[in-house]
């Protein structure tokens, strides 16, 4: 059960349903009154800032049991009356000009309320923030959070904890983890249109590592052989991607995966697309051991994309 609430705007400002472009994405962005919720907000509004994209802030509220005492219609009314006002207060952080409408769902839960409304509305990604907690900057996953990489049938955009405090967040550049072993899922397809929708730049990335505790001459040649093979397979993806694309490659490299993100610069305007691990489910979210590693050390916001989607 869902209550749409269309935030009013100037009919020059945010157009009808009916007159708006059918391809017109829209977003699914999970909101509660926490920081993380305004972190969530404002990765929304910079993602439609390049797409073009309408908004949908959605508030999942719990049914109450129904155990036969009087008054408890009444009382889930208020808490979805409360679920509206702060829905209300989110809406105060997206600016004049961005389509949006604020929607209060009931289920019984409320990454599952998310993903219910993303598939209803053919939402292109779901969108989030982190938790509260954690490394200023850096992502961590909540309850919410956890469970939408684990499970989600669309895309999962991820704002790193404090996201909301950038002023005039904009995106310009899509860096995707191609993967290297052969049948890995790969997230270029979808960068690939997302860097063509939003007119942004595309920065292809392989991660090498060798992990050895050996700093000798076999393991730095290993390693140097790695490289090579690395930025072979990426200067071939280059070619394969959109002649109009401006395309940059890097490959990342240390003793560690680890030690390799923790070399990788990452710019404020960056966003990151990695793919879903092997044991997930087709068609469904699962953030795997690279991805979260990538999740771990960087200051992006992230987007992990269903398998083979």
């Amino acid at each position: 059960m869902s209550t749409d609430t269309t935030v009013p705007r100037p009919e020059s400002e945010t157009p009808d349903e009916e007159t708006r472009p059918p391809t017109t994405p829209r977003l699914t962005v999970g909101y509660l009154a926490t920081p993380s919720g305004a972190d969530g907000v404002v990765l929304a509004e910079a993602l439609a800032r390049v797409t073009g994209a309408t908004i949908d802030l959605v508030c999942v509220v719990r049914p109450v049991p129904y155990d036969g005492r009087p008054g408890l219609a009444q009382y889930q009314q208020r808490i979805e009356a409360q679920a509206a006002e702060w829905l209300r207060e989110g809406a105060a952080l997206i600016p004049a000009g961005f389509p949006h409408r604020t929607v209060v769902t009931v289920d019984d839960s409320f990454a599952g309320g998310l993903a219910s409304h993303a598939l209803a509305t053919q939402a292109s990604m779901i969108v989030v923030g982190g938790t509260g907690d954690g490394l200023l900057r850096r992502h961590t996953l909540g309850t919410v959070s956890n469970e939408l990489v684990h499970s989600s049938p669309v895309p999962v955009a991820l704002a790193p904890r404090g996201y909301a405090d950038r002023v005039d967040a904009v995106l310009d550049t899509v860096t995707v983890a191609v993967p290297v072993k052969p049948g890995t899922d790969n997230p270029l397809p979808f960068a690939e249109k997302l860097a063509e929708r939003a007119k942004l730049d595309l920065r292809l990335l392989s991660l090498v590592s060798l992990q050895s505790p050996f700093d000798d001459d076999s393991s730095r040649d290993a390693r140097t052989a790695q490289i090579a093979v690395a930025r072979e397979l990426l200067d071939k993806t280059r070619v394969e991607v959109n002649a109009e694309l401006a395309v940059d490659v890097l490959v990342a490299d240390g003793a560690t995966v680890d030690e390799a993100l923790a070399n990788l610069p990452w710019d404020a305007n960056d966003i990151v697309a990695v793919g879903s691990g092997h044991l997930g489910s087709s068609n469904r979210v699962f953030l795997g051991s690279t991805a979260s590693r990538i999740l771990r050390w960087t200051t992006a916001p992230v987007i992990v994309v269903p398998k083979n989607s």
